[in-house]
């Protein structure tokens, strides 16, 4: 569930630096954190790096923080997909464990398009310089403008509203999937997406994708732990509830999504205009726009 840019050799992070990667237990798919100490025990790296894009679990950051410490390394926490749920207290926060907390401000945050860096007061000549000069240009103000507006939304009582529906609405889609029969990693979710395996019910997560695309529904296919499928295919599909949550879905209307993906996936392409027609009535019911 790791990110590209920790370490992946497609990466240039994995071009400046020699990483290892931790992972996840056979049996509960879930971070394996006896394994992720063996092997910073016996590689020693000066950081570690805790966050995912694709895991549904909370991440103990108490015990990245021991792992970190037993070895003599920083910890780092890319919370990008988990900040706004971190930000409303609906998911725990790294923040008292980490010596460096990165995030961007859109995805769960709901702001512009960027980023945020946090650290302790003896890193912060060394972040900052190596932000600027080091790797960025002139700073973009309309942006910054666009963050504050954001993190002055993140503090309102209707944004911690906001978080708690996502993480219900996560929870109920999930439970409507595996009812209607499909495998979901680690068995189900704490934050705000669900990482399903597809091939429980016979299709890759590329199959999956382009059926969802006919009939008007965005999500990805996504590698699952251990996939015997390529990564241009991959065994599984990724589903996050914080868009449907931000047009006023609640509850039921996850119970009624979740049954379009598994009739999809069941039925293949004879079920696309069916499911695409409740699509387009459902998304009338919960305009972007209501005003206009």
């Amino acid at each position: 569930g790791g990110h590209l840019t920790h370490g992946s050799k497609a990466s240039i992070s994995g071009k400046y630096f020699d990483a290892r990667f931790y992972g996840v237990d056979p049996e509960t798919e879930r971070i394996d954190y006896e394994k992720a100490m063996q092997i910073a025990g016996e590689c020693k790296p000066k950081l570690i790096i805790a966050g995912a894009s694709a895991y549904s679990r909370f991440i103990d950051f108490a015990k990245m923080r021991e792992i970190a410490d037993e070895v003599g390394a920083y910890l780092m926490v890319d919370m990008a997909h988990i900040g706004g749920l971190v930000a409303a207290g609906v998911h725990p926060s790294p923040v008292p464990y980490a010596d460096v907390v990165t995030s961007t401000t859109h995805k769960t945050l709901r702001g512009p398009r960027g980023a945020i860096i946090l650290c302790k007061d003896e890193l912060k000549k060394k972040i900052n310089s190596a932000v600027f000069p080091g790797t960025q240009g002139g700073p973009l103000m309309h942006i910054i403008a666009g963050k504050a507006v954001c993190f002055k939304e993140a503090m309102s009582d209707e944004f911690k509203a906001y978080q708690t529906q996502v993480v219900k609405n996560a929870a109920v889609l999930a439970d409507t999937l595996s009812k209607g029969g499909i495998r979901l990693v680690s068995g189900g979710t704490d934050n705000h997406l669900i990482l399903a395996d597809t091939m429980s019910l016979g299709r890759t997560g590329m199959e999956v994708q382009e059926l969802l695309d006919a009939a008007h529904i965005t999500a990805n296919k996504n590698s699952i732990p251990f996939d015997t499928q390529s990564v241009k295919l991959t065994s599984g599909m990724r589903f996050g509830t914080p868009a449907v949550t931000t047009r006023g879905m609640g509850e039921s209307e996850m119970v009624e999504i979740g049954n379009m993906i598994v009739k999809l996936i069941n039925e293949g392409d004879a079920a696309v205009e069916d499911v695409k027609a409740r699509v387009i009535e459902l998304c009338d019911r919960f305009p972007l726009y209501p005003g206009l």
